[in-house]
This record gives C-alpha cells, structure tokens and sequence, in this order.
C-alpha cells in the first residue's frame, strides 16, 4: 500500500467534559462485587484505565463528529466549499439509515458537490478512511476530504452496569462484559489533501505507506450490535489479546515492507488504545521501544474509532509529534482486520 501525492493537513479532537473513574463504576457495581467477593481496584489494575470520558445522555453520534469538525474547521486552510469528501468512520451511528454522515454534513454546511458516506469497521474504521481517501486523491478523484469518528460509548456503559446488576451471574459469565467497562466517549475529525494544496512552506505531514491484514476466522471473538437504544457488545477477551496481537505481528512484518522501516525507525508510535496489557504485549511482540509509545487509555479509555487517532491529535498538541518526525500508527480491530500506516511528518 504506497501512496504518492496524500498528506494530513490538519487533525482534531474534541472530548466530552464529564469523567467517569473506574472507581466511580465499581461503586455503582457494589452489589455485584459484594456477591461475587470481587476484590475493589479491579477495573483499574486490570485494564490501566483511570477514567473515561462520556458525552451527555441522549448525544448522537453525529452531534459528537459534528464537534470535531467545526474545532478542525477552524484550524485549517480549506474553506467548506473545497472538501469533496466525507466519510463518517465511527462505530456509533445515529441510526441505519440515512448514513450519519448525511447528518454531519448538513451541520457543517459543507458544500453540495462532494461523496458523502459512512465508512465502519469497529476500531479500524478511521484509519480505513484515511487509507481510502489517500487512494482517492492519488487516483485523481479529490483533491482534499474530511474523515470524522464521533462514538458514544455511555448507552454501552450504562446497559452493561444495569445488566451485570439484575442478572444472576458467577464470575465465568461477568468476563465477557469486562471489555465493555473500558469503554469511554470521543469525536476526531482529519482533513487529507493533495500535497500540491498546501501553501508554500508548510510541512507537508506525508502518507507514506502501509499495509493491512484481515483475519477473519477471529469475527466471533467481539460482537456487538443494538440494543434498544444502547448497544449490546460481549468480548472474550483473553483469546482478541492473544489473536490480536498475532495478526498485528504479521501486518507488522507487511508493513516494514511496505515502507522500509524497521524497529527503530518511527520516531513515535501510536497503536489503538485498548489498554496497558494489550500494549505491553504488543510491543514486547513486534520489539518495539515503549518509549516511544504516546498512550491516551489511561484518562479516555477505548474510544474505539477514535481512539488512535485521537491519541495521534493529542501528540500533536502536547509537542510529542514534531516536523520531520516519523510516525506509525498501529491500528486493530475486531474482526480481526489490522491497519498499519505510517507518516512522514
């Protein structure tokens, strides 16, 4: 996967104001750990996660996107009437139909002449979209889109608290809800275009390369789907660590390939947020410098779409990702589907 002309001109995140510590959830799960003899600190100890952040009760998935977009409209060059394409990425969408990009379109007042469409893949679906719209301007089809993820994992969150409270379960049958108390709320919007659209001087943030993986024998290792108005998801995971981590192994021989680095050549690294033992292991797996590691699990948990690349929009902030530097992100998902794309920066 080799791309010629695509560059990230601009990224964004916006997060939700209200925390929740996992802490705070054991509290609410009270009962459940009395009954079960569970030790307090669990949720913590286990997964790495402090806190996580929720969007208000009732937010749409789109409401969240669109909060991104206006924050990445106000810091880049392009005007609304210059973007070609939207793709809405997110594992949350306000509903089947209409696409929920529609919805984030009309509210950004984005022009008329543009694809607009929604793009899903669990946790890879905001990279996918920047390796499509890399494809599409290389091809000649745009000269620059946005790519937005708003997830909303509060209905997730709270559904599973109210179930692992009114269900009679032994501690077998609580480890498949344990991923989704990990989950947390966010919105992250990027802008791709022709390297020629940039203005003189600016540092280009170049798509170099990358390479994909999909090993689908794993699709029945995380399933979710809705569920009233929340979503009902149960994981096993122990086994999505382990087969993970597998297929990451062997997207990552792909990906040295593809752009000729090897262990030591990213100046930084960002691999999707699930947790600190998935990290560990990851980087232990692919002899990785975990110092190079730039993590945001620990306060927003996994946002899922919009975890690495929000985590990629916050390095950029905090000065951890500087011009001339090179980046790899590290992206997965259940399915098993692995992305791998690296920036010249």
């Amino acid at each position: 996967m080799q791309f010629r002309h695509a560059c990230l001109e601009s990224i964004a995140t916006v997060l939700p104001d209200e925390v929740w510590t996992s802490a705070q959830i054991e509290q609410r799960l009270a009962p459940l750990y009395e009954r079960l003899r569970l030790p307090e600190g669990r949720l913590e100890l286990m997964s790495g996660i402090r806190e996580r952040r929720m969007w208000p009760a009732g937010t749409r998935p789109s409401a969240a996107s669109v909060a991104a977009g206006r924050k990445l409209l106000g810091q880049t060059r392009f005007g609304r009437d210059q973007l070609q394409v939207l793709m809405h990425s997110a594992v949350c969408r306000d509903m089947l139909e209409p696409a929920t990009a529609t919805f984030v379109h009309h509210q950004l007042g984005l022009g008329g002449t543009m694809q607009v469409f929604d793009l899903s893949n669990a946790c890879l679906g905001f990279l996918n979209g920047i390796a499509l719209l890399g494809a599409m301007i290389d091809a000649g089809q745009a000269r620059a889109g946005m790519v937005v993820s708003g997830e909303n994992g509060r209905p997730l969150v709270e559904r599973t608290i109210q179930h692992l409270l009114s269900a009679s379960l032994d501690r077998n049958a609580i480890k498949p809800y344990f991923a989704n108390l990990t989950i947390g709320s966010g919105a992250v919007a990027a802008i791709i275009c022709h390297e020629d659209e940039l203005p003189a001087g600016a540092a280009p943030h170049r798509l170099v390369a990358g390479a994909a993986l999909a090993e689908t024998r794993y699709s029945e290792l995380c399933q979710g789907d809705s569920a009233g108005d929340g979503l009902d998801m149960q994981t096993d995971s122990e086994q999505l660590l382990v087969a993970g981590v597998e297929v990451a192994r062997r997207t990552w021989e792909e990906f040295k390939r593809a752009t000729t680095w090897n262990e030591q050549s990213a100046d930084r690294i960002i691999c999707h947020q699930v947790g600190a033992t998935h990290r560990r292991k990851l980087y232990e797996t692919l002899q990785l410098d975990l110092a190079r590691d730039f993590s945001t699990f620990e306060t927003l948990g996994n946002t899922g779409s919009a975890a690495l690349p929000t985590a990629l929009a916050l390095a950029v902030e905090q000065g951890a990702v500087s011009t001339g530097q090179k980046v790899a992100l590290l992206g997965i998902g259940s399915g098993i589907n692995s992305m791998m794309l690296g920036l010249e920066w």
